[in-house]
């Protein structure tokens, strides 16, 4: 169950391929995690961790002689399987909790998917990656029961804003959504309702562009409607015309009158005296 062919170091431009190897987990440590939590983990899961306690594989690519970190498949360890309680965020007195900040958009999930977990004591969520801080995927037990061991465990996905989607029923099959998708960043998304960031297309355009186009005709896209119409908020309102007086630029006729025979009589005199 390790990489196949899938695997991006025959892939252009694509350089420094790290892989870290891990010992298997002991038994007893297995043992000792589904006590403490009161699970008991999957099948294939714990298979997974008697082979290797996690799993950790990086590859970077080359742009301008530089090399750039992108993929990143990671499964945490045993010991790393941390248990997301309800706890509080903040230290501050009266701090909100995780289930405080959880969406009210109960119970049934999208599109037919099962019901979202919860933070509290209906469900039990184990951290299976990190996601480099763009959300966590999880290990999820719902619907369990104060004093009973849980069993059936699923893979979800949450983000960073507290919105869960469903992936898998087993870990086997989430692994092979992990190494299908080559730990891209933000692969995860592909399964959201917002999608992919118009960065991380890119690069999926560019390394699994069959399996993008192939998961984005599933995709639902964030419909952010704007209300604002621009039109109307940029149209002016139609001012009545004010009619403004014009000056007069020749004079009255009356004064036009008194001024030409002024006129003449100043000619007349000065005809006489020059007579």
């Amino acid at each position: 169950m390790l990489l196949s062919e899938k695997c991006p170091e025959s892939r252009p431009g694509v350089t420094e391929l790290n892989f870290l190897e891990k010992q298997p987990a002991e038994r007893h440590k297995i043992i000792s995690w589904e006590q403490k939590n009161c699970c008991l983990l999957p099948e294939d899961l714990k298979n997974f961790y008697l082979m290797t306690d996690g799993f950790h594989l990086t590859w970077s690519v080359k742009l301008d002689d530089t090399a750039m970190p992108l993929g990143s498949m990671v499964i945490n360890s045993i010991s790393n399987l941390s248990h997301l309680k309800e706890s509080s965020l903040y230290t501050l007195p009266n701090a909100p909790t995780l289930a405080d900040l959880e969406a009210d958009t109960d119970e049934e999930g999208d599109d037919g998917q099962p019901r979202k977990p919860h933070f509290d004591s209906r469900s039990r969520i184990f951290e299976l990656d990190p996601c480099n801080g763009n959300g966590k995927v999880c290990l999820v037990y719902r619907n369990v029961k104060p004093d009973s061991a849980a069993q059936q465990a699923e893979i979800w996905f949450v983000d960073r804003a507290l919105y869960w989607y469903y992936l898998t029923d087993t870990f086997t099959a989430y692994y092979r959504l992990m190494i299908v998708h080559l730990g891209l960043p933000q692969w995860q998304y592909i399964f959201t309702k917002c999608g992919l960031s118009p960065q991380a297309k890119q690069w999926f355009n560019m390394y699994r562009p069959i399996t993008f186009n192939m998961n984005s005709s599933h995709e639902e896209a964030c419909n952010f409607m704007n209300k604002l119409d621009i039109n109307k908020a940029f149209k002016t309102k139609a001012k009545t015309p004010v009619i403004k007086k014009k000056i007069p630029t020749h004079p009255p006729a009356s004064q036009k009158g008194s001024v030409s025979s002024t006129s003449v009589r100043s000619s007349s005199q000065g005809n006489s005296a020059r007579k």
